[in-house]
């Protein structure tokens, strides 16, 4: 069998979920980080290996799979001094102020949703079968795989930014954000107890992609005031407990320290 190596941030979303992928399908790789924060990933030798220089980037063998897309949120600071941030800021965020730069940034959403795909599907004889090939259970997981990139990911990435990325870089958490996008959250939700109340995972009933995405999220929110979203709905906080006590999971988590 090929080679795989994994290059990212143990503290990327992408890279977890990648990483997550490959630690359900019992496969041995090697894991080289990428510090984002002195732009590494805009700088060779990972830029050759990803071009739109965004984490994570896996070699199988001669084979090379990259994430192409990327949505940063941008720290600032009132302290003159020289400071170089190489990502892409979409849409660029004004300088609020004559002394304030921009000395630092979060990725909070990365697309890797295609490159889990590729190895759940390549390796559909290894550790957890994580798709389906029955028509209408493949049906129900590429309906969920999209519900989850479209409606749970920017609700909750938006959670994750306000409650969790904000208070660690010591910048004022915007109230009116958490409870509008936790009501929005919440009708998400909704959605999902009634889903789960017939299954016990998203596309059926075996843990499958369509709930490995949700890990790095849920995990974040899980540790904020915004649990309560989940633990009202008591489906959903039997799902979330499940999927985030999952040995493979565990194996991401030790990499982030």
């Amino acid at each position: 069998m090929a080679a795989i190596k994994v290059h990212g941030s143990p503290l990327s979303t992408a890279t977890q979920r990648a990483l997550a992928t490959l630690y359900e399908k019992d496969l041995d790789f090697e894991f080289v980080t990428v510090d984002l924060s002195t732009g590494a990933h805009k700088q060779e030798p990972y830029i050759s290996k990803n071009p739109f220089g965004q984490v994570p980037a896996v070699e199988i063998g001669d084979l090379k799979l990259f994430a192409a897309d990327l949505k940063y949120h941008v720290i600032f600071s009132r302290r003159r001094y020289r400071t170089v941030v190489s990502a892409v800021v979409r849409p660029l965020p004004a300088l609020r102020g004559p002394t304030e730069v921009v000395v630092g940034f979060v990725p909070l959403w990365e697309e890797s949703r295609a490159i889990t795909k590729f190895i759940a599907e390549e390796y559909a004889d290894k550790g957890t079968q994580l798709v389906h090939s029955e028509k209408e259970k493949k049906a129900a997981l590429y309906v969920w795989l999209e519900v989850e990139a479209h409606q749970f990911e920017p609700v909750a990435s938006k959670l994750v930014w306000e409650l969790v990325f904000k208070p660690l870089f010591k910048i004022p958490t915007d109230p009116a954000a958490v409870e509008e996008n936790e009501a929005k959250l919440g009708k998400v939700l909704d959605v999902y107890e009634n889903r789960l109340s017939k299954a016990k995972y998203l596309a059926g009933d075996s843990f499958t992609l369509a709930d490995l995405h949700h890990l790095p999220n849920t995990t974040l929110l899980l540790g904020t005031s915004s649990k309560v979203v989940f633990e009202s709905r008591p489906h959903v906080q039997a799902w979330a407990a499940d999927i985030t006590a999952r040995p493979a999971w565990s194996k991401v988590l030790a990499l982030r320290g």
